[in-house]
């Protein structure tokens, strides 16, 4: 069976070149390196012959993956015909995708891998940077960074920061996580003659001319945990420790019933916030609603029942359960056609049917809405009119019927008449759900236009020297449409 010889040239110069991967390199003249650039091949251009490298192929292609792909098929061609050599710089076995794309080939074709391990580059960049990986370290590739994967406690190093490119990528991911001076280290042939380490604040790491295919990037470890607030563990740890051992007394005895009030609260002021279109507030009303849920979180672990994990893995579940028009292979091109499925999909999953179809509608909701959930409930069984104009007549009959009260009983007292005014406010509900307008938002806004426009009529009584109550409503009126001229 025809043997890939894969060398490891190490990180930097021949100095880190192991005795036997220097004589298999002598003894064949079947070389391929994935690259010339590399200090060893240079020292030893006299005393070896290489069959060719893959240079070009980066040119070829627009992604490394194809790239990678490329040199493992042309590998494997030639080694049909007899023992080849493929040389990597660094160990084969780190941050080398080809070498594990012909492993896993290996497996399903008939040669064999073997792999000669030069000296990492890891081992001499914690030589040159004086760290120890048992403090807790992060290897990542640089060419496949993501934000959410960095542990910013940890040391950690990006490999394969070939260019400029590349080091704007990264620099603009980690700018997203940490403050634009913060300070990281250019590593470069660490642990040859040619080494460079270059300490830059973030913002710079682009700017800097000594990146190469040598390259990492090394990140110490965040030491100020405020830098870290806006990460989800580190609020989730404040909120462990408010409970914990030396906490808040308050947030301490807080139980689910007990914060079940905080919670209407802070949803109500979060959608004023968006009523007002106030994104700072907004912001802010966020937060103490997510504190709300993480708080109530905490709660259920510190009594093991739950965590916010199981609450996370729940909801991530659901979503990708009942959107299988994006994760599946169901097709859904409007907003209609998803709402169908989903209520296919919540009846698929075998959940306990409630003894009625209005049981599902939440008893804590605001009654505007309650009435707007109950009807979309009725009308999908079917129990609705065919039309709007339908819910007009309904109106007015209601109206109608509310008026023929007031005048025989126009007492305070009259039970009959307050029933008549909400049969009139639930046809209302009617005609906005066939608009579909949320009754509960549409007052909101009408109750936060009113405001601004009788603060406006406020501050005009008080700039003119007026006592507000004694105004006529004629003058009132004028300032009212002074205020909607304003809008």
């Amino acid at each position: 069976m025809n043997t890939i010889h894969i060398a490891g040239l190490g990180a930097g110069d021949i100095n880190q070149l192991p005795l036997g991967i220097y004589r298999l390199l002598q003894s064949s003249n079947r070389i391929y390196t994935r690259t010339m650039d590399h200090p060893v091949l240079e020292e030893l251009k006299n005393e070896i012959a290489i069959a060719g490298s893959f240079d070009e192929m980066y040119m070829q292609h627009s992604r490394f993956e194809d790239v990678y792909e490329e040199i493992a098929e042309f590998l494997i061609k030639e080694a049909a015909s007899g023992d080849v050599v493929y040389t990597v710089p660094g160990h084969p076995m780190v941050a080398e995708k080809t070498v594990q794309i012909l492993l896993e080939e290996s497996k399903r074709n008939s040669f064999q891998v073997r792999v000669a391990g030069g000296q990492s580059f890891l081992d001499a960049t914690f030589a040159s940077l004086n760290i120890d990986p048992i403090d807790g370290f992060q290897m990542v590739d640089a060419l496949t960074l993501k934000r959410g994967e960095l542990q910013f406690t940890q040391h950690i190093v990006l490999c394969q920061v070939y260019d400029q490119m590349v080091a704007s990528e990264v620099k603009l991911t980690l700018m997203e996580e940490l403050p634009f001076d913060y300070e990281v280290y250019i590593v470069t042939a660490a642990g040859s003659r040619q080494e460079e380490i270059l300490k830059v604040p973030l913002y710079e790491l682009d700017r800097v001319s000594a990146v190469s295919n040598l390259t990492s990037l090394y990140i110490p470890p965040v030491q100020d945990e405020k830098l870290l607030y806006h990460r989800f563990d580190a609020f989730r740890d404040i909120i462990a420790s408010l409970r914990g051992p030396g906490g808040c007394p308050w947030d301490q005895k807080q139980t689910f019933q007990s914060l079940k009030k905080y919670l209407i609260e802070e949803c109500y002021e979060l959608l004023d916030a968006i009523e007002s279109e106030d994104i700072d507030h907004m912001i802010e009303e966020m937060g103490d609603v997510l504190l709300q849920v993480v708080l109530q979180a905490q709660i259920g672990e510190d009594e093991g029942l739950f965590s916010i994990d199981e609450v996370i893995r729940s909801i991530s579940e659901k979503m990708v359960r009942r959107h299988p028009h994006v994760f599946g292979d169901i097709e859904a091109d409007t907003a209609e056609e998803v709402l169908v499925n989903w209520e296919e999909i919540k009846k698929a999953e075998g959940k306990t049917a409630p003894e009625s179809l209005l049981d599902s509608v939440p008893g804590a909701l605001p009654a505007l809405s309650k009435a707007y959930q109950i009807q979309k409930k009725a009308a999908k069984a079917g129990f609705d009119w065919d039309k709007v104009e339908d819910a007009w007549l309904k109106v007015k009959e209601e109206i109608l019927e509310f008026e023929e009260e007031l005048k025989q009983n126009p007492g305070e007292d009259n039970k009959a008449l307050l029933k008549e005014f909400g049969d009139v406010l639930f046809a209302l509900v009617n005609i906005g759900r066939f608009l579909q307008i949320e009754p509960e938002e549409a007052l909101s806004s009408t109750n936060q236009k009113f405001t601004s426009r009788f603060k406006y009529i406020e501050k005009k009584a008080k700039e003119n020297g007026e006592v507000l109550e004694e105004l006529t409503l004629e003058k009132m009126d004028t300032y009212w449409d002074e205020a909607k001229g304003l809008e």
